[in-house]
């Protein structure tokens, strides 16, 4: 480890033994029952879950690793941010907690931000697997809880201290028996603590149904351990990762991108370096950390990255230790997209869900026919106290959060996505689900026409949402929205997608970030920006622009 560089490094392992093909079948079969495993323990923690975020959106992940701390296999439910920062989790779990105090029947937690997921409301719970008195290996997930205390969930931190309760690598249980210190504590420090507690309860309950089906599985094959299905699957996925790799020209690739920031535009660099069986990502030339709360761990912009490369070069391929390895990352220490403590890093998805465009763009100079143009990114957020309108009134607040997304970029040979949440992959929570939670009320939710960037193949169109508070309450709302100033830019000659805007219903504008009111009886408007176009307009389908005229989706 560097002082730019904060991954994680170990010896490459040994080639497994020769195996016959038999073998591998047989292998293969553990493997996707491995991955059943891992989505049972992944639809677990959705069916269990007290937060909309998680039950509604998906916005989680779920995994197994091996003794080491070494992923073999994810759910498909997930999101690139979770599942790629988990990937190296485990092993700050082993580290910090220590190989002589790790017991059967223990659960352990922390949000840190730089050993976690990036920011302090993602709860990441690990899960130790013995069998026969061995460890065996572990169990990971990770949630986004409603509410973690402090400012509440926003970019108005000036220090990591403001933005909630961290919880550093401990026991949430040992040998079984729960930390009720810890639970009070946490009690304590949250506005919403039943939901808090009760996802907490609900992922470390996803790793245990993850642990008795892989118990189940072992019997069932007649194993003692994880060890030989592990070198397998990590054997399979490096050769066809390398293989990946190497049909991209090796060389250097660079690209700049501005999106708002806040108070200030903010530039993001990347120097691309491709080898025959490596892709490192360089962020010099990236703008300083923010003195709010828009600034991203470096672990969380390598999650980013290695997604948007393995979805460009092998979107098949599973994602394990094996296909996450060849792809590293550095950046000079305190710009924004590394960094350190105690910066504020509350907020870090807006930031960081950029990542994957700005590292697609470099990677598009080998691959022009294979990347889309740019997308809206990140999401668009809202994330909401209502509290009573009337100062008399003894209504306790309540904490409400929606996820919703713009246009994705046209793609060489097909339009963008409409509202669809690329790079992260969230769903967006149904309307019936979020007004059943608090005194929300959802008035409009339409496709935004002539929003997706006009080209051979038109960006994906964003979406309007208008949203007000129920009678007798108001919103204290953080923005955190963003290509409000700077949209998404075209690729090969196609247009720009339509910048985003928030306003209140009255016409007037708001910031895109930052606490802000929404009064009681007003409704705050969400504009939500296209994606770009592709190709040069002239070369659309005559057909295609018939059909987006007939639809509505360009006036």
């Amino acid at each position: 480890m560097t002082a730019t560089d904060e991954r994680t490094t170990e010896a490459p392992s040994p080639p497994p033994a020769p195996s016959s093909g038999r073998d591998d079948v047989h292998r293969q079969v553990m493997w996707n029952r491995l991955i059943s495993v891992v989505e049972e323990q992944a639809l677990t923690l959705v069916r269990t879950a007290f937060s909309t975020s998680v039950r509604e959106a998906g916005d989680l992940s779920a995994g197994v690793f091996d003794a080491r701390g070494r992923m073999i296999a994810q759910a498909v439910t997930g999101t690139p941010g979770h599942v790629n920062t988990m990937a190296a989790a485990v092993g700050h779990f082993i580290d910090d907690i220590g190989p002589e105090r790790i017991f059967d029947g223990d659960v352990y937690i922390t949000n840190d931000p730089w050993k976690g997921t990036g920011h302090l409301h993602d709860i990441t719970v690990t899960t130790p697997v013995f069998r026969g008195g061995s460890l065996i290996g572990f169990f990971a997930s990770t949630a986004h809880v409603v509410d973690i205390g402090g400012r509440g969930y926003g970019p108005d931190g000036t220090e990591v201290y403001e933005e909630g309760i961290r919880i550093p690598i401990m026991k949430w249980a040992e040998r079984g028996v729960l930390n009720r210190d810890l639970v009070t504590i946490l009690r304590g420090n949250v506005r919403e603590a039943d939901q808090v507690v009760g996802d907490v309860h609900g992922l470390a309950a996803s790793n245990e149904t993850g642990r008795r089906r892989l118990d189940d599985m072992l019997d069932e094959f007649d194993l003692d351990d994880l060890v030989g299905l592990a070198e397998f699957v990590f054997a399979r996925t490096r050769a066809a990762t390398i293989e990946a790799i190497g049909d991209v020209e090796n060389g250097t690739y660079r690209n700049e991108m501005v999106v708002d920031g806040y108070g200030e535009p903010v530039t993001l660099a990347v120097t691309l370096t491709v080898t025959d069986e490596a892709m490192h990502a360089d962020f010099t030339g990236t703008s300083p950390v923010c003195p709010l709360g828009i600034n991203v761990p470096l672990g969380y912009a390598h999650a980013y990255f290695t997604y948007g490369m393995l979805v460009a070069i092998a979107a098949e391929l599973p994602n394990n230790f094996a296909s996450l390895e060849p792809f590293t990352v550095e950046a000079p220490r305190d710009v924004i997209l590394n960094a350190t403590h105690p910066h504020p890093v509350s907020v870090r998805h807006v930031l960081g869900h950029f990542v994957t465009d700005l590292c697609l763009g470099a990677i598009a100079q080998a691959l022009p026919d294979r990347i889309p143009a740019e997308g809206s990114g990140a999401l668009w957020n809202f994330q909401a106290s209502a509290r009573s309108a009337d100062p008399a009134d003894p209504r306790p607040p309540v904490e409400l959060l929606m996820f919703n997304s713009g246009g994705t970029g046209a793609r060489p040979h097909l339009d963008g996505l409409t509202s669809t949440a690329f790079p992260s992959g969230v769903r967006t929570m149904s309307t019936e689900a979020t007004e059943q939670v608090g005194p929300i009320v959802i008035w409009r939710k339409e496709i935004r026409p002539d929003s997706g960037g006009a080209g051979a193949q038109r960006g994906g169109l964003g979406q309007t949402i208008e949203i007000g508070p129920t009678d007798g309450y108001l919103f204290e709302f953080s923005a955190m929205f963003d290509r409000i100033e700077h949209p998404a830019r075209g690729r090969a000659g196609g247009g720009d997608g339509a910048p985003g805007a928030v306003r209140l219903d009255d016409g007037s504008p708001f910031a895109g970030k930052g606490k802000q009111i929404v009064p009681a009886g007003r409704r705050l408007v969400l504009e939500l920006p296209g994606g770009g176009g592709f190709g040069d307009p002239a070369d659309r389908d005559p057909d295609a622009t018939r059909h987006d005229r007939a639809q509505g989706y360009v006036t």
